[in-house]
């Protein structure tokens, strides 16, 4: 079976962290004779404060069709809250004027959520790539089990994440195991080498170097100050002996504290780095040459088992994920994270099958898409 007519596929995407993840699935769609591509950029991607990221995608080779100007502002529950609304307006006039035979969403950004949100009446034909997946330590795991139960076909990485998507829409005929779009990318990416990569950010990768990225916990927020300044302690006991790269929080809330938390510390230290977004190539560039990677991403644990890098995981952020060996779970404790780095030092890794799949995760979308009853 297979497409016989053109068919237009919608997809969204709200922020650099998704764009990535979509890459390979972009250019596949492209590219291909009987799908018409159409990318609906909003969030973070057109806020200049987050780096204007639209940029990268126009960058790739690919056009935006659509630009949905949304806040992002997230400063306290109040203004995400509004950004919510304010994204669900939006969207509310877009899905009214704009016809699709399938949209596509990811993950499970609050953004994300309003946007899928708006569409219900609508009736469109969703599908949800990451389905299934737990992190007990942000509101986003509420965002995530809901987009997945207002679309009609999930997208899951692992078995495991597959019985739990099934356990929320009760239909597995529409609940697909196709691997990680982030293995697809590492798989055929063509990384700086240490050497370009200072040319390109005038970081030297030949110096041990630990890559950071921290976003708030979102189900505590009033421990986040705590979170962060226990992290700067850290940081000032670790740039003695590395090199600190740190790439900024997204817009959640309390976001912003972290971010000017950061940038206060960095300020003349020579060893700290702080990085808007290197994007996708710059960024897996850095985690495959630097020693190891502390704070609280979703990247720390697919992205970085691919190489295989050791990763220190802070807090409850990302609680209900699949732990693999790479990974050590620690408390945002100044005295944990220092006694964590010493136990990581001296853990040895070696590569091993990738619970992820091996690279074909966006050949086995499109499979699945060609073959829908659109």
């Amino acid at each position: 079976m297979g497409l016989s007519q053109e068919i237009t596929v919608g997809v969204l995407t709200s922020s650099r962290a998704d764009f990535g993840i979509y890459y390979p699935l972009l250019k596949k769609m492209d590219n291909h004779k009987y799908i018409n591509l159409e990318i609906i950029a909003f969030g973070t991607h057109l806020d200049k404060n987050y780096g204007k990221t639209i940029n990268e995608i126009y960058s790739l080779g690919f056009k935006v069709k659509h630009q949905i100007k949304t806040s992002t502002s997230n400063k306290n529950p109040y203004q995400t809250s509004k950004s919510m609304g304010n994204t669900m307006l939006k969207f509310s006039e877009f899905w009214k004027n704009n016809q699709f035979d399938l949209v596509i969403c990811l993950g499970d950004r609050y953004e994300m959520f309003a946007a899928v949100s708006a569409s219900l009446p609508f009736e469109l034909n969703l599908a949800h790539i990451h389905a299934g997946e737990t992190t007990l330590g942000a509101i986003d795991n509420v965002f995530r089990h809901s987009i997945s139960l207002m679309c009609k076909h999930l997208f899951v990485s692992t078995e495991k994440y597959r019985t739990r998507a099934i356990e929320l829409n009760n239909n597995p005929e529409v609940v697909h195991n196709v691997g990680a779009l982030s293995v697809d990318n590492l798989e055929k990416l063509n990384y700086y080498s240490i050497e370009k990569f200072n040319q390109k950010y005038d970081i030297d990768l030949n110096k041990p170097t630990i890559l950071s990225t921290f976003h708030p916990e979102t189900i505590s927020l009033s421990k986040n100050k705590q979170h962060i300044n226990e992290l700067i302690m850290s940081f000032e006991e670790l740039r003695k002996s590395y090199q600190i790269v740190i790439t900024m929080p997204n817009s959640d809330t309390m976001g912003d504290m972290i971010r000017k938390k950061l940038i206060d510390y960095a300020e003349g230290l020579d060893e700290v780095k702080l990085i808007e977004s290197f994007g996708m190539k710059g960024y897996l560039s850095c985690m495959k040459h630097c020693s190891f990677l502390l704070g609280n991403t979703s990247s720390g644990f697919v992205e970085a088992l691919y190489f295989p890098k050791k990763v220190i995981n802070l807090g409850q952020r990302q609680s209900g994920r699949i732990v693999t060996e790479n990974i050590l779970n620690t408390q945002i404790k100044k005295e944990s994270i220092i006694e964590a780095v010493k136990k990581t030092e001296k853990i040895v890794l070696y590569e091993h099958k990738n619970i992820y799949k091996n690279g074909n995760t966006a050949n086995n979308i499109l499979d699945v898409i060609i073959n829908m009853k659109l």
